[in-house]
C-alpha cells in the first residue's frame, strides 16, 4: 500500500506544525451541516464542512487515528492519505471522500491562518473579487426535507402563480440568478416508478417556467432542477419544450449512473444541461467532461474531495470550455470555501445558495454584515477562509444528541 504519511523532514521552525486534535459537530439548519475543526500546536484552528447527512462526522472522527501528529500544511498529501488509509472502507468514493472533503477544507483554513494568506491565494490566485450567487428557491412550501428525506406537499403548493410570486420576491432581494425544483407530485401519475412524464405533467412544467420567466423578465438567469427523475424520452421532451425560455440550465434530468444516457439528452437539445453534484473525485467526472455529456458542470466541493480536487475537476472542464457552477447546500462555512474556489478558477459561473428559509444562516459566523449582498459574496482578504464560527449560535442549533465543540 502506498504510504502518504510524512516523509519530508526538512521544515523551517515556523512551518514545523502538527495536528493536535480533530472535532466535529452537526448543526441543524434546513439540512444537517457537518462541521469540523482541525486543531494545531501553532495555536491555530481550521474550520471546515462536509456535505450533509448521517455517518460523516463519525468517519471524520475515525480519521484522527492517523492525522494527529501530521503537518496540516501538507493539505493535498493528507487528502491522499485519508483516501489511501480508508481505501478498505470504500475510501475512493462515497461518504469517506465526503468526510475527507470537510477535513481538507479545514486544513486549507488552518494553512492560510498559519501562513497569513487567504485560501484563494493558496489555490493559485484570484480571478475575481466578487462571487455571483444564485438562490435556490421553492414555491410556497413545495419542498421540505424531514429526517433526511424529501416529502412532497399538497399539489396547491406547486401552482405557477406560487413559483412566480417567489421568483419576484427573491429577485427583489438582489439576486440575478434563480433556481427552482421542477419535479413534483404530478410527475408520478399514472405510474410512480417508470420516470415517464404525462402530457399533463409536461404542460404543467411549461406553465411554471413560463410564469417564472414572465415574472422576472429576461435579465434574470433561470435554472430548474429535476433531481434525476425522468426516463430518456421524457428528459428529451422536457428539454425540448423548454428551449424557448432561454434557461441558464436544466439540471439532473436523468438518473446519474449512466453517462451515455446523459450524453444522449445533451445532444438532443439546445437547452443547456447541468449535472455533477453526486460524483466523487476527478475520476468520476472524466467521461462526463471528455464525452461532452454536460454543458455546465456542478461538482459539490464538500462532497467530491474538497477544494484541490474540485480545482482539478474545473481544470479538466476548462480544457473543454465548460463553465463550473458548484453545487452548495452548506452553512456559511462550506459556502465560503466554495467562494475561495470560485475566485481561483477561470471558468467559474455562479455559486448556489440554498438557505433562504434559514433566517439565522448569517449568524453562524462572527461578523456584523451579511455575507451575501445584492446577490454577491465578496472574496475575503483575511487569512484562511476569512470567517470564524459564532460558537453560541452553533450551540443553539446543534442536532439533537450532538455535544458541539469543546473550548480547546
Amino acid at each position: 500500500m502506498r504510504d502518504y504519511s510524512n516523509h519530508a523532514n526538512t521544515r523551517t521552525p515556523e512551518r514545523d506544525v502538527e495536528i493536535t486534535d480533530i472535532e466535529t459537530c452537526v448543526v441543524e439548519g434546513n439540512f444537517e451541516w457537518n462541521l469540523v475543526k482541525v486543531h494545531t500546536d501553532a495555536g491555530v484552528t481550521g474550520i471546515g464542512e462536509s456535505y450533509r447527512g448521517g455517518g460523516v462526522t463519525e468517519i471524520m472522527e475515525y480519521m484522527k487515528r492517523f492525522l494527529i501528529g501530521e503537518n496540516p500544511l501538507d493539505v493535498e498529501r493528507l487528502f491522499r492519505r485519508m483516501v489511501q488509509e480508508m481505501s478498505g472502507h470504500g475510501g475512493t468514493t462515497g461518504k469517506v471522500v465526503t468526510a475527507a472533503s470537510g477535513i481538507e477544507v479545514a486544513l486549507w483554513d488552518a494553512t492560510g491562518k498559519i501562513l497569513g494568506l487567504p485560501v484563494y491565494q493558496l489555490l493559485g490566485g484570484k480571478y475575481r473579487d466578487d462571487i455571483r450567487i444564485y438562490a435556490d428557491c421553492h414555491a410556497g412550501e413545495a419542498y421540505e426535507v424531514e429526517d433526511g428525506f424529501t416529502e412532497y406537499h399538497d399539489e396547491g403548493a406547486y401552482s405557477p402563480a406560487a413559483y412566480a410570486q417567489e421568483a419576484q420576491r427573491v429577485k427583489e432581494m438582489g439576486f440575478s440568478a434563480l433556481k427552482f425544483d421542477l419535479d413534483m407530485p404530478i410527475d408520478n401519475r399514472p405510474d410512480p416508478f417508470n420516470g415517464r412524464l404525462s402530457n399533463e405533467a409536461l404542460d404543467r412544467k411549461v406553465e411554471i417556467v413560463s410564469a417564472v420567466r414572465e415574472a422576472v423578465g429576461d435579465d434574470i438567469d433561470l435554472a430548474f432542477d429535476c433531481h434525476w427523475d425522468y426516463s430518456l424520452d421524457s428528459a428529451k421532451r422536457l428539454a425540448h419544450v423548454l428551449e424557448p425560455y432561454d434557461l441558464m440550465w436544466l439540471e439532473d434530468v436523468v438518473p446519474p449512473e449512466n453517462e451515455d444516457v446523459q450524453r444522449e439528452v445533451a445532444r438532443s437539445t439546445q437547452t443547456p444541461l447541468a449535472t455533477g453534484e453526486n460524483r466523487f473525485r476527478v475520476h468520476e467526472f472524466t467521461d462526463l467532461i471528455y464525452e461532452y455529456g454536460v454543458d455546465i458542470l456542478t461538482p459539490d466541493p464538500m462532497t467530491c474531495g474538497g477544494l484541490a480536487e474540485s480545482k482539478a475537476i474545473a481544470n479538466r472542464a476548462e480544457e473543454n470550455y465548460m463553465a463550473v457552477s458548484p453545487h452548495n447546500v452548506c452553512s456559511p462555512i462550506g459556502t465560503m470555501a466554495c467562494v475561495h474556489l470560485a475566485a481561483s478558477i477561470p471558468n467559474f459561473d455562479v455559486l448556489e445558495y440554498h438557505a433562504l428559509e434559514v433566517d439565522w444562516w448569517d449568524d453562524l459566523v462572527a461578523q456584523e454584515e451579511p455575507l451575501i449582498q445584492d446577490g454577491y459574496i465578496q472574496v475575503p482578504e483575511t487569512p484562511g477562509l476569512g470567517i470564524e464560527l459564532d460558537e453560541d449560535v452553533v450551540d443553539d442549533h446543534l442536532l439533537a444528541g450532538n455535544s458541539g465543540f469543546s473550548d480547546v
